[in-house]
């Protein structure tokens, strides 16, 4: 019987933390205690590792079990230890022979009949073990594919513990885990939905296309029926392709939550469509174990509210911050963790409750209170938050019979073209896009001359502009500059983008 330290890893939020497992097994009174600050679920983790090596063939010795996991001021929580304590036991009883594990993580739970169980985060955590300056790990067979897209590390993906064994005594060869990453960019980029099957509702889908040329956050106002929610659900195939750094880190905030589909590289830009019934926690992040919340599972994608009224006022201002900074720190007694949210917010409404004010389809049957009633619920805070806000007419039967319309690729096009002019005039300054300008950002770069000038001047008189809407048709006419590759704003885009403002209208 002997000391032994196996290396695993915890994480709080995106960060990992480096982890020794100490197992010491000696004469005295049979117990097992774990310490260093573990949780509820890791306490009962002596129950499923006795249990698993015991169902392996493996008699447990009445020993004196002492479970430390360093460093000992740090809350751990989960069941992604079990594999690393139930090696460490195993060593310390010369049942695992291998000495050489200095530079391999050992994570995964386990079943009581020895099996191991699939966890969340490993995709972050493969990342942080090669910050530590690790060599190999060792997963459950089910995360082999998402930990092998860190190809630094040699990823070893085992599905019982008697075959670990195996493995570590050098009785069986488990082959590296591999992947192709290029192959997963090409298949995976594939969108099932595209613009082309929208038909009619030009304006609309030019209104979409500035919104995604310049990061802007879009408030659509119409109609049931009038294609709000079909539109919003095609503005991922418009915005440009995720780098492969970007990819990794929406990869690693879906793999903390535990919603990453067949474990793998997340190659589109994210599309979450909450339902109203939300709450703010689940909207944030939240839980006493703090979990990203739909702000940051859309992060660098789209976080579409559809009928955004409906939704609950005090969670819809919790948005506020998270639009401004973005991120969001969660707090609990436990930790506070910060995730990123950078995302583009798109909503949907209704003009008024009835939903047929201004339609030609059918009258509209509010009375004034309950039409003042409804928009008093879209607070102004948030509603500065959106930088064009368009009306959403009904569709044409004419333009039903049209058979297609532009194609996503083609608008995707232009998209990425106005998006590579801002990243090069903005590379200085951290920013990317004409949403993230700030005031004196827009005083050096949204430059007007003396037509448009009076042109906005005159909107204003004329339309009663309030005083928020100033900076958002500046920077939403930038973008529609860039779309027509020019330098300076004209007069043309200072009006297409007054057009876009129609909440602002005193």
């Amino acid at each position: 019987m002997s000391l032994s330290i196996i290396k695993s890893m915890s994480l709080q939020g995106l960060e990992g933390v480096l982890l020794n497992v100490e197992v010491d097994i000696s004469a005295g009174m049979p117990s097992w205690e774990v310490v260093g600050l573990p949780d509820a679920s890791i306490r009962e983790s002596k129950e499923r590792v006795r249990t698993a090596i015991k169902n392996c063939g493996i008699q447990v010795l009445s020993r004196k079990y002492i479970i430390n996991l360093s460093p000992a001021n740090l809350k751990k929580e989960g069941s992604m230890l079990d594999l690393a304590i139930a090696v460490g036991i195993l060593r310390s009883m010369d049942v695992i022979m291998e000495s050489n594990l200095e530079d391999t993580i050992i994570v995964g739970e386990l079943s009581l009949d020895g099996k191991i169980n699939q966890i969340n985060g490993i995709l972050p955590i493969c990342i942080e073990s090669l910050k530590y300056g690790m060599r190999r790990v060792i997963v459950p067979k089910a995360n082999a594919k998402e930990a092998a897209i860190v190809n630094e590390l040699e990823v070893i993906g085992v599905s019982h513990l008697k075959e670990l064994i195996e493995f570590l005594n050098g009785e069986r060869n488990i082959k590296k885990e591999t992947v192709n990453l290029e192959e997963i960019l090409k298949n995976n980029r594939k969108q099932k939905l595209d613009f082309k099957e929208v038909k009619g509702q030009e304006t609309i889908k030019r209104a979409l296309e500035i919104a995604a040329s310049g990061g802007h956050n879009c408030l659509m106002i119409g109609s049931p029926g009038s294609g709000k929610t079909m539109m919003a659900k095609r503005l991922p195939t418009i915005l440009p392709d995720l780098t492969f750094k970007e990819s990794l880190e929406i990869t690693k905030i879906h793999s903390i939550a535990g919603s990453l589909e067949e474990h793998t590289l997340i190659t589109n830009r994210p599309f979450r469509s909450p339902h109203h019934t939300i709450s703010a926690n689940g909207l944030i992040g939240g839980g006493k174990i703090p979990k990203p919340g739909e702000v940051s599972l859309s992060h660098y994608g789209v976080l579409f509210l559809d009928e955004l009224l409906e939704f609950n006022r005090n969670t819809l201002e919790v948005l506020r911050g998270p639009l401004e900074d973005r991120v969001v720190t969660i707090s609990r007694v436990s930790a506070s963790l910060t995730y990123p949210c950078n995302f583009m917010l798109v909503a949907s409404m209704n003009p008024c409750p009835c939903g047929y004010l201004g339609s030609k389809e059918k009258q509209c049957s509010c009375t004034q209170k309950q039409k003042e009633n409804y928009k008093a619920k879209l607070s102004g805070p948030l509603l500065d938050r959106f930088d064009i806000h368009i009306q959403v007419p009904s569709v044409d039967y004419k333009k039903l019979e049209l058979k297609t319309g532009e194609s996503s690729k083609e608008i995707k096009k232009r998209v990425n073209e106005a998006r590579k002019i801002q990243v090069e005039r903005y590379q200085k300054l951290g920013i990317f896009s004409n949403a993230e300008l700030t005031p004196q950002l827009i005083e050096e770069f949204c430059v007007l001359d003396k037509p448009s000038n009076e042109v906005l001047s005159q909107s204003f008189e004329k339309l009663n502009f309030s005083a928020r809407a100033y900076s958002k048709i500046l920077k939403v006419a930038r973008t529609i500059a860039d779309l027509d590759k020019s330098q300076k704003i004209e007069k043309v885009h200072l009006i297409e983008a007054i057009q876009y403002r129609s909440l602002d209208r005193i």
